[in-house]
């Protein structure tokens, strides 16, 4: 392509800038910064300017030019970031307070960068989401601040324009793209009330009544809010610090989307388990979720919440969609291996399978071709550095820090949408000078008294293959209406029922086998051939009902008693217990 793009490399050798590809040469236009002292360093969003701290300065440059625009005396900063439009620039110091302790000095600074002057100085004593939020077109600018939403307009910082007041907002997200505003809160539930998410359209704050979209629940320490990027729906992961069953260290976590048309849902996710990633495709009516114990799962679900794809299982935490939205990225990083699945998003495919093994960091390329892989410090002290792919498999370009050296950052120049065209996808592995770097696969264990003997695969767990879960009938993507939804459930409930007289008609034939059982449990209300375990389950179902319906009246707002709140706590576990009655075990 006519753009060449830039890498900037952080670590103990200094902050430099790469060439992309293809010549992966160092830039000669930017001057190696050698300190060992460089923080931080932030692009603007369009690309166009690079900013850095190196312990002294913070300094902006022209990327094109590597032309010094602005220097600013801050020799404590440790964050920065540009508004979406260029116009500041945000910096970030830990927060002090004096000998005899009053208050410390402002330590959050809005910067002009046309000018260079302070536009306005604020006491930000968390480095937690420190730097304000701007809308896309920066008409707007919002700040947490003492559990409010404080807005701001046109970057006008003395007065403020407005105010969401709720009992206690713990987080926000102002929607993507272009105006109007929307803004998403988090209020954490207390003392038995459920914690609840809300959309709101700037600046229509005047009580419940005016929210787009309101959506509570009761398991949350901590929430994540995901918009897409045509701002017309939020997904929502809430976790639990600990898992109450005991299953996993990981907490506990749900899936929840919310519309600004006012409809919400759970997302029912088939594997119990942590969640691990939640990421929408960038066309705005798909999103990718994995979760489950090892091996998890990956699928895709549209706007209904239906499942449109299922990778299958594989040992995979992490996804990523490509810019354009046409590829996506399965990888198992951390403590997984690093294997990564490159999947051609239009016909569900595998286009490729490279291995980039110790990651910590992924990202593509705005090019919609290439992917970075790096190992960093502090996560990873040994063998820093970052390899170059493209995602057909090849490796293009690696590089490894001399010995005793960190690596502590890499990333993409930023480009704005449209500048790279969207391009057909490739299956054949582009060349590459360099050899490629299958790694040898591990050789299981084993005991000295097996060695020379045939082996045996000896599975803990069945892995599932990859299917397509799309109906073959010409569904809309409209989520379906709650009349609709009502008329479905009655429908299934009937199908039950039919199904269950034809099992009591049956009966010789269910004392077949668990493993028979196990595959039926998917076929709703077969009887287990055991009056007692029946009567069981039927009690199970009972009080799963009232749960669901204290659920509903909760959702409606009504406040529920302590003992009310004690059964719908019990869920998961009337849940397992059914299942494992159901399954015979």
């Amino acid at each position: 392509s006519s753009y060449s793009f830039t890498l900037p490399v952080r670590g103990s050798e200094g902050l430099y800038m790469v060439n992309g590809p293809p010549s992966f040469t160092e830039s000669t236009a930017f001057q190696r910064d050698s300190g060992k002292n460089c923080k931080a360093v932030a692009f603007s969003k369009d690309g166009s300017l690079f900013a850095w701290c190196n312990g002294e300065k913070v300094n902006i440059v022209n990327v094109t030019s590597a032309e010094l625009l602005r220097s600013f005396d801050l020799p404590k900063a440790v964050c920065l970031e540009f508004s979406p439009k260029n116009n500041v620039l945000a910096t970030w110091q830990a927060y002090t307070t004096a000998k005899d302790g009053t208050a410390g000095v402002p330590n959050l600074q809005l910067h002009d960068v046309k000018t260079g002057k302070c536009l306005k100085s604020f006491i930000q004593k968390k480095m937690q989401n420190w730097c304000p939020c701007w809308a896309d077109d920066e008409s707007i600018c919002a700040r947490n601040v003492n559990n409010e939403l404080h807005f701001f307009e046109n970057n006008n910082f003395s007065t403020i324009a407005n105010k969401l007041h709720l009992q206690k907002v713990n987080d926000f997200v102002l929607s993507p793209g272009a105006q109007p505003t929307k803004v998403a809160v988090y209020v954490p539930g207390s003392k038995g009330a459920p914690s609840f998410v809300r959309l709101y359209q700037y600046p229509n704050f005047g009580g419940p009544q005016s929210a787009l979209a309101n959506k509570s629940f009761f398991k949350a320490d901590k929430v994540t809010m995901l918009w897409n990027k045509k701002a017309t729906a939020v997904l929502v992961i809430a976790s639990t610090e600990v898992d109450k069953t005991g299953a996993s260290y990981y907490g506990e976590q749900t899936l929840h989307y919310i519309a600004t048309n006012g409809e919400s849902a759970v997302v029912q996710l088939p594997k119990n388990g942590p969640i691990y990633d939640v990421v929408w495709n960038p066309n705005s009516v798909e999103f990718c979720a994995v979760y489950g114990f090892m091996p998890a799962k990956a699928t895709v679900f549209n706007l209904k919440c239906d499942p449109v794809f299922d990778f299958g299982t594989g040992p995979r935490n992490a996804a990523y969609y490509s810019p354009h939205g046409h590829i996506l990225v399965l990888a198992g990083f951390g403590n997984l291996r690093g294997q990564m699945e490159v999947w051609d998003v239009k016909n569900y495919k595998l286009i490729s399978k490279p291995v980039a093994s110790d990651s910590t960091y992924f990202a593509w390329c705005p090019d919609g071709e290439h992917i970075v892989t790096a190992t960093c410090a502090p996560r990873l002290r040994v063998s820093n550095g970052y390899k170059i792919w493209h995602y057909t498999g090849s490796l293009l370009h690696t590089y490894e820090v001399p010995t005793n050296e960190e690596m502590w950052q890499v990333s993409w120049q930023p480009f704005l949408d449209g500048v790279f065209p969207a391009k057909a996808v490739k299956y054949q592995a582009v060349p590459s000078e360099l050899p490629g770097a299958e790694p040898k696969p591990a050789q299981a264990y084993r005991p000295p008294a097996l060695r020379n003997k045939p082996v045996t695969s000896s599975k803990l767990h069945e892995d599932e293959p990859p299917q397509n879960m799309k109906p073959h009938s010409g569904s809309s993507d409209k989520p379906l209406s709650k009349t609709a939804l009502k008329n479905q459930r009655k429908h299934e409930a009937k199908k039950a029922a039919k199904q269950e007289a034809k099992a009591d008609v049956n009966q010789e034939s269910t004392q077949s086998s668990a493993s028979q059982n196990a595959q039926r449990s998917a076929v709703p209300a077969v009887t287990s051939g055991d009056p007692e375990v029946d009567k069981k389950i039927k009690n199970l179902k009972k009080k799963l009902k009232a749960i669901e319906q204290l659920k509903e009246q909760a959702a409606a707002g009504k406040q529920l008693e302590k003992n009310q709140l004690e059964k719908i706590q019990k869920e998961n576990a009337l849940l397992q217990e059914l299942e494992d009655l159901e399954l015979g075990l």
